[in-house]
């Protein structure tokens, strides 16, 4: 348990007592962060097909 947690208690019980309905700070990093891996997924995708097609291109 780190300084913070200590002195200003747990973040998701907070939101769940005091801001009832809103999400805590640690849930909404933790949505941004795997938001933010979707939308790396077609930018990957489009540059694994680029090298594919060099590839292919060549050894034909």
């Amino acid at each position: 348990m780190s300084f913070l947690d200590r002195l200003l208690g747990n973040d998701r019980e907070r939101a769940a007592t005091r801001y009832a309905g809103q999400e805590s700070a640690s849930d909404r990093a933790a949505r941004k962060r795997r938001e933010g891996h979707r939308r790396n997924l077609t930018k990957t995708a489009r540059e694994g097909q680029a090298w594919e097609d060099r590839d292919r291109r060549r050894f034909s």
